[in-house]
């Protein structure tokens, strides 16, 4: 069997490595939500933009490259959209089911492939995310009160901005800027949000632990999982990597259960096999040859 130099390299199969970033990122989250009664569940993630920010500055230092007008303006309006979309997921997280809120926030990418697509697959795929979503939706509103509304309020502006994240982000990526660009994107959503949130924030200044556990958050969420994606995207095709992210959702499931003891209901099992269908259907394009540029912008930090 043909082996690519990168799987040789790494000696990891390409799945695996793709399920390791999806726990890591959805650790993460679970390990975000246990700092939300203390800092609140927007600071944290400002606070996780921040750092992310510092970590990819230091990691691609794009003061090296040379930068257009054009450029800098498309990554700032990337970088607010990524850090407002970062919020919004926490926002919900505080307020609904790990599972649920990733499974509702794919509505997003479903949508924008659904719009710009002209195939059975995308008309097929918006049909199953809308049904899963009102699945997934009923259910947890019948547990819930105002407090679930507004988690659901929050995860369906988050989806909205994943939206306008995969538009923006296809830009930033066309390009050519790479990690680069990505920096100067959440520094520029890391100080468009700062006035928000870093007040409500400035406990990490006096708490060790505290500050350590913020930089765990940004660290799992954000940097692992881009690095290991990008040893992926190198690796497999567009339709490999559209069966790959059809399991997020059933992997942020996982976590929850596991981590935050977030047991899903029978309904919500049917919702999530409906909206990790949609997601295979819509994000494989058997006429795409480059998964990257397929997929450029496809994956939040959230």
């Amino acid at each position: 069997m043909h082996r690519s130099p990168g799987s040789a390299r790494f000696g990891v199969p390409a799945p695996a490595l793709f399920v390791a970033s999806g726990l890591t990122q959805y650790v993460g989250a679970a390990l975000a939500v246990g700092l939300f009664p203390r800092l609140g569940a927007g600071p944290v993630a400002w606070l996780r933009v921040a750092v992310a920010s510092v970590v990819l500055l230091a990691w691609a230092r794009p003061w090296r490259h040379s930068w257009t007008r054009s450029d800098l303006l498309g990554a700032a309006a990337f970088g607010l959209v990524l850090a407002g979309m970062n919020v919004a997921f926490y926002l919900a997280i505080a307020r609904l089911p790990l599972g649920t809120a990733v499974a509702i926030e794919f509505i997003g990418p479903v949508a924008v492939a659904a719009v710009t697509g002209h195939g059975w697959r995308e008309r097929a795929g918006i049909g199953l995310a809308a049904c899963g979503v009102v699945l997934l939706a009923g259910v947890t509103l019948h547990s819930g009160g105002p407090d679930v509304a507004a988690g659901l309020v929050a995860i369906s502006v988050a989806a909205t901005l994943w939206a306008g994240y995969i538009l923006l982000g296809r830009r930033v990526a066309h390009r050519g800027s790479g990690v680069a660009g990505l920096s100067v994107a959440m520094t520029a959503g890391a100080l468009g949000l700062a006035p928000f949130f870093a007040w409500s924030a400035k406990a990490v200044l006096t708490d060790p632990r505290l500050a350590a556990a913020v930089v765990g958050v940004a660290v799992l969420s954000s940097v692992l999982p881009y690095a290991i994606e990008q040893v992926v995207l190198r690796r497999v095709s567009a339709a490999t990597f559209a069966v790959l992210l059809a399991t997020l959702p059933t992997t942020a499931v996982a976590v929850g259960a596991v981590v935050l003891r977030q047991w899903p209901h029978p309904v919500d099992l049917v919702g999530l096999v409906l909206v990790s269908g949609a997601i295979a259907l819509t994000t494989a394009r058997p006429n795409v040859a480059d998964p990257s540029t397929a997929r450029a912008g496809a994956r939040p930090r959230t």
